[in-house]
Parts: C-alpha cells; sequence; structure tokens
C-alpha cells in the first residue's frame, strides 16, 4: 500500500497544512526535527537551494519515513527536472516564476501519466517506496495523489490567475509574496497594492475550486491570511530558523553579561 498524500487529501476538504522550506541544509536531521514539530510537510528547495538531486532524493526517502510529505521546488519548467524530481518520491511539484496558461499546461503534462499527461513510467523507485507496481495502479494512484502546484509572483500571472487556475490538473496557488512586490515595483510586502494582488490570487482561487497558500518569512503574515481562506501555510527556512535562533540566544547571553557588569558596578 503506497501512502495517502496527506497534505492534498486536507487541502482538498479545505483544512489547513503548515510547513517550511529547506534551502541550505541536506542533513536529515533537520527533516526528523520538523516532522517531531509537527509540520505536515517540507519543500526542498531547487531554485535558491544548494542541493543536488542525489541530495534531494535522499531528504525525501527520509521525509517519507517520517510521514512528512516532500514537496520539491525545481528550478525551472523542464521534463527530466519534473520526471527525476518524482521518481524520487517528491509527492508534489512547485513551479516558480509562472505566468503564461502554457507553462502550467506543461507542467501538468509532464507530471501526469498517460492519458493526462506524458509522464515516462518507472516501477521500484523512490515514489512507490521500492515496492513493485503494477501499471494500471502506478497510473491511478501517482495521478491521483501527487500535488501541482503554481508559485504565484509575478504582475503577468495575477493578470491573467483565472485562465491560470482553469487549467485541469492544477491544485494548488501558491503565492511568494517578496517576488511579486518587486514585480509589481511595491516598496514593502505590506503596501496595499501588494495585498490588493494576493486578494485577487485568493479570490481566483476560491472561484475555480483551488486551495491557495502563502510562504513568508513573517509567520503573523500567514496567520492573518489563514483567517482570510488560505490552507497551505508556510513561513520561514532553514537558514532562517538558525540566524534567528543564534541571535536569539547570542542577545540572551548579552543581556546576561551586562546585568552581571550593572551590578558588580553597583556593589
Amino acid at each position: 500500500m503506497l501512502p495517502i498524500n496527506r497534505v492534498k487529501q486536507a487541502l482538498k476538504s479545505g483544512q489547513p497544512v503548515y510547513g517550511t522550506m529547506l534551502v541550505e541544509s541536506p542533513s536529515s536531521a533537520y527533516i526528523m526535527m520538523l516532522a517531531h514539530a509537527g509540520y505536515d510537510f517540507v519543500f526542498i528547495d531547487m531554485e535558491h537551494g544548494v542541493y543536488d538531486l542525489g541530495e534531494v532524493a535522499s531528504m525525501i526517502r527520509v521525509a517519507r519515513l517520517t510521514g512528512l510529505t516532500p514537496l520539491v521546488r525545481i528550478p525551472d519548467l523542464a521534463y527530466d527536472l519534473v520526471a527525476r524530481t518524482l521518481d524520487a518520491g517528491a509527492m508534489g511539484i512547485m513551479l516558480p516564476r509562472v505566468e503564461t496558461v502554457e507553462q502550467v499546461q506543461a507542467l501538468v503534462r509532464y507530471m501526469k501519466y498517460p492519458p493526462e499527461g506524458v509522464r515516462g513510467a518507472a516501477a521500484g523507485r523512490g515514489h512507490t517506496d521500492y515496492r513493485s507496481v503494477g501499471p494500471h495502479d502506478l497510473v491511478r494512484y501517482m495521478n491521483e495523489h501527487t500535488l501541482v502546484i503554481l508559485q504565484i509572483e509575478r504582475v503577468a500571472a495575477v493578470q491573467c490567475i483565472d485562465d491560470l487556475f482553469a487549467v485541469p490538473g492544477v491544485d494548488v496557488g501558491l503565492i511568494g509574496p517578496f517576488d511579486l512586490t518587486i514585480s509589481l515595483g511595491a516598496a514593502s510586502v505590506t503596501d496595499p497594492e501588494v495585498e490588493a494582488a494576493i486578494a485577487q490570487v485568493l479570490a481566483a482561487a476560491q472561484r475555480a475550486g483551488v486551495a491557495c497558500g502563502i510562504h513568508s518569512s513573517d509567520p503573523q503574515q500567514v496567520a492573518s491570511w489563514k483567517q482570510r481562506g488560505m490552507t497551505m501555510l508556510m513561513s520561514g527556512s532553514d537558514a532562517q530558523f538558525f540566524s534567528a535562533g543564534a541571535r536569539q540566544a547570542l542577545h540572551v547571553m548579552r543581556q546576561s553579561e551586562t546585568a552581571t557588569v550593572a551590578d558588580a558596578g553597583a556593589v
């Protein structure tokens, strides 16, 4: 029995799911820590991250074993990137910099087995947990349980968002507010025009029956959009968590040092 994609199942029923992104560390320990912390999914970043496919495959295997849903942001739209990542066991693919219907149609074709797409079949690999699976079961399972995720981070995407979400097979529109802010020429992710663009994407997703989400370094921003109906909720990265934790620990230690000096002066 192959594992159910619990994240896709939850999103289809309108339930929120929580995740983060890995961009620096290939350590399987980080995957296990996220699973034990209670995260639902993790994105392994091949666009801005430092990983090669072998490292990604190893991280995916650990995620699947811990029950953490492994998703991958590929760097570009190319069949070999999509197919090899899925064969390694990724349970969803996110395409960055989406702008056109043609890109979305190609992504769906690459991710789905015939008759819905053109993905070539291989069994007994990471995506089947190295089990032997017959062709009928392979096609049915993978086409049903693999998440197709569009990253919405360009003005061009917002302008044709209804058409993008109307492509059959799309499961999620996930907003990248930082890139969207740059694309809009705005000064801050909290500018009204950025908020309006995000709201436009969310409304389009709700009309189309597509899940909508956001990835922000600010968990409060993510929480605010959850209240407005977003369900794929992401904050931070391994790099951000390490930096924030390191700064906080150093701040506490320095405060203690200052207090000790002040006490000594008082005596």
